[in-house]
């Protein structure tokens, strides 16, 4: 590579270093904002140059990446975590020094990158990802409304999405503040209905053509469209791990523990990755609870020893391991395009 390059990503502006390595030319300064535009602008200097250029996976790396690739340059998306790691604390942290940092690392080769997904798996991670955030706004105005209805005495059990428990709502004895807060919630919660239901769709429309959801779904108890489809847009290409405990690793749910001579600190979660996947693979285990399950006696097993939730993240690893096979054993079609067609064929479910 001739020219080797660095990008450090922030709201307002980018800030750069490229070495070209025949000439020793350096260049150094700030692109702003830091807009697609002005970026856009910026690397046409660099066309038909053999350019590589580094950044962190940090936010707003995807438009980034995008004109790299636009330009015919080529782009390396550096973890953030190692390669903070690799640069050490005693050494200054600045934009400056963060440019020196990752182009070094990208010149030697030392760089440790993380995969960059193609557009249409950021695609249906953003989508996975929305369909999270609407539950989860649903779920907090659930748990506001039944504090509010506990605060007023009203009697537990109450349905907020049922017609008849709406019924039971509507002939409670509550103040004025309360029934308003009461009906705010209400709208808010049928509002988010509405945005959850198309969405659920089309995403189960796409398990339903996509060749990595089909086989999650076929082959793994308590694997269904919508969790899938979140599984295969997190964990992604799986022949990027040398193993199946580097996916479980990038999960966030491997164990961590620091043990010296005799001492050794109670392990916890990593939480190191994608939320969504964490989320997707507990609640695919919980289901591992039914007697049914392939896993019950297992879980039985660990759930007698420790507790339901742990028995719950022990099954999580299994499915985690298991995914990573079916979706390596596919290669690339495992997170190929999905080809949508009017009448798709129903998904096989193991469960």
């Amino acid at each position: 590579m001739r020219i080797v390059g660095a990008l450090d990503l922030h709201r307002q502006q980018i800030t750069y270093k490229w070495i070209d390595q025949e000439s020793g030319e350096l260049g150094r300064g700030r692109i702003t904002p830091a807009a697609r535009e002005p970026l856009r602008a910026w690397l046409e200097r660099f066309h038909g140059l053999n350019a590589h250029f580094a950044l962190e996976g940090t936010t707003g790396w995807r438009f980034v990446v995008e004109e790299l690739e636009r330009a015919g340059l080529v782009a390396h998306l550096a973890e953030p975590a190692e390669t903070a790691a690799r640069r050490g604390r005693k050494r200054a942290k600045t934009d400056k020094s963060d440019c020196d940092h990752i182009c070094e690392l990208l010149r030697l080769g030392h760089l440790p990158e993380s995969w960059i997904a193609p557009a249409h798996i950021l695609e249906l991670r953003t989508l996975a990802r929305l369909r999270t955030t609407l539950l989860d706004e649903r779920t907090a105005w659930q748990q506001r409304l039944q504090a509010q209805l506990f605060q007023q005495g009203a009697p537990p059990g109450l349905k907020l999405r049922s017609s008849a428990g709406r019924a039971r709502l509507s002939e409670l004895d509550l103040s004025p503040a309360g029934r308003q807060l009461l009906n705010t919630g209400l709208r808010r919660i049928d509002d988010l209905d509405g945005e959850l239901a198309p969405l659920d769709r089309q995403l189960s429309t796409i398990a339903r053509c996509q060749a990595g959801c089909r086989a999650l779904t076929a082959a793994l108890f308590g694997v269904g469209p919508l969790i899938s489809v979140a599984i295969v847009a997190e964990l992604g290409d799986c022949r990027r791990f040398a193993n199946a405990d580097q996916a479980v690793g990038y999960s966030g749910l491997d164990i961590t523990v620091y043990a010296s001579d005799s001492k050794r600190a109670p392990g916890h979660l990593s939480h190191q990755g994608p939320s969504l996947l964490r989320w997707a693979l507990f609640e695919a285990a919980v289901c591992a609870s039914r007697r049914t399950s392939p896993d019950h006696a297992y879980y039985q097993t660990v759930a007698n020893r420790i507790d339901h939730n742990r028995a719950c993240l022990a099954v999580a690893r299994k499915l985690c391991r298991r995914a990573y096979h079916l979706l390596r054993e596919l290669g690339a079609d495992a997170i190929a395009r999905a080809e949508i067609t009017r009448q798709s064929e129903p998904l096989p479910h193991a469960a």
